[in-house]
């Protein structure tokens, strides 16, 4: 790459990179990478704040550089460029901080980091490609480095940006006012620019983005056509059971083998995720049906097909990303009857949890029994059915069923 063009690039980013906005924290750990010596690894979807991230971390650094390679300039910066990259840096005086967003558009990007932290340099890199960000870290880069897997928004992060009050919430104006903020987030969802804009014209371009820079030319997959009803059709589907099959039969793709390889695309690129009925058998596991969730409400309503009993597959959804946030390994249930997600710690089912946008006469003994047959199965005391606004403690068969608001649930308000 010509080396006046690079400077160019590498000047106007460090401007506009100085002025950015930072003000929304992330429910992270700071201090826990900021502090550490390893390689700070930052994932997820297209726009969902990896770059402020960076900001907000560079803001605890005096000496440090930056570049973004989801710059159309960039285009044919190769590996052997970066030695370029290092000398138009040091000419600008000392530094020790190195900030590398969207890394994975470098082929063997992988090489340069390893150097430079050989070197003593601090490096932060973010990436929105899960398989190539951790294939290639844990074959040059193991044990060097720490991960953060960031998601748009939670619903505490998107209260913050809102100015509403979140903790200790006692009167019913309080309750009502994070009840309609809950509401506007389980429609809109949590897409930091979005949120902030409204601009109803940012999601649909950040999914042809997604679906044309992250899948269909990175994989060069060459049936735009049925990729595109694949994704359409999970985007509509979401917490719904699915075999590849299935779908392969409903939209008219030839082999299953293909939905597969469509879905796996998705999920690298964070737009999706497959979730595994649980079976002590890894095999069963692997082969059974699965769920499909998406990364984003408002995304997903944006360019999917829409229906008025959407709202509880919404909140559905809204628990599943929720429940990715706060680790853990996530499945769901099934045997007789049906529960939403169950959550290993270590080797053990250590909790389930029913979603169900308003308990009824008609539903609640459905979903009554479902929580309880899977509490049974892993010897469980305590179940969680998460509503939008219902509230109780009752005792089902002998066991003890939390009924919690989504306000309460979200927030981790469980007084």
């Amino acid at each position: 790459m010509d080396l006046s063009a690079l400077e160019t690039v590498v000047f106007d980013q460090k401007e506009l990179f100085a002025k950015e906005d930072t003000s929304v924290p992330r429910a992270i750990d700071y201090d826990n990478y900021i502090g550490t010596e390893q390689i700070v690894v930052i994932s997820g979807i297209r726009r969902s704040g990896k770059s402020t991230l960076l900001r907000q971390f560079a803001s605890h650094f005096t000496g440090y550089r930056y570049l973004n390679f989801d710059d159309d300039r960039l285009i044919r910066f190769e590996v052997d460029d970066f030695s370029n990259l290092m000398l138009l840096w040091q000419k600008q005086g000392d530094f020790n901080t190195v900030f590398l967003d969207e890394i994975q558009n470098v082929f063997q990007w992988e090489r340069f980091v390893r150097r430079i932290y050989n070197e003593g340099y601090k490096v932060f890199i973010t990436g929105s490609n899960s398989k190539l960000l951790s294939s290639e870290l844990s074959t040059h880069l193991t044990g060097r480095h720490k991960t953060i897997e960031l998601f748009p928004f939670s619903f505490v992060e998107f209260s913050v940006m809102k100015k509403i009050a979140y903790e200790n919430i006692k009167t019913t104006p309080e309750k009502a006012k994070l009840l309609a903020a809950f509401d506007e987030y389980l429609l809109e969802g949590g897409f930091p620019y979005y949120c902030k804009t409204k601009e109803k014209d940012f999601l649909t371009l950040l999914y042809d983005n997604i679906l044309y820079k992250d899948v269909l030319f990175r994989f060069t997959i060459r049936d735009k056509r049925s990729f595109r009803e694949s994704a359409n059709f999970v985007l509509t589907n979401i917490g719904k059971e699915f075999s590849y099959e299935n779908i392969a039969k409903t939209l008219n793709i030839k082999s299953s083998s293909t939905v597969k390889m469509y879905l796996d695309y998705m999920e690298e690129a964070y737009l999706i995720f497959t979730l595994s009925k649980y079976d002590f058998s890894l095999k069963k596991q692997y082969t059974s049906n699965k769920k499909l969730y998406v990364i984003d409400n408002g995304l997903r309503n944006n360019v999917a097909f829409s229906f008025s009993s959407d709202k509880g597959r919404l909140l559905e959804n809204a628990v599943f990303l929720e429940l990715k946030r706060r680790g853990g390994n996530i499945y769901f249930h099934r045997d007789k009857k049906e529960c939403d997600f169950l959550i290993q710690q270590g080797t053990r089912i250590t909790e389930a949890v029913q979603v169900c946008y308003e308990l009824n006469d008609e539903n609640k003994d459905r979903e009554m029994k479902g929580l309880l047959e899977a509490m049974n199965y892993y010897q469980l005391e305590t179940g969680t059915i998460i509503t939008r606004s219902q509230s109780s403690a009752e005792t089902f068969a002998n066991k003890n069923i939390r009924i919690v608001p989504s306000w309460k649930w979200f927030t981790g308000n469980t007084e």
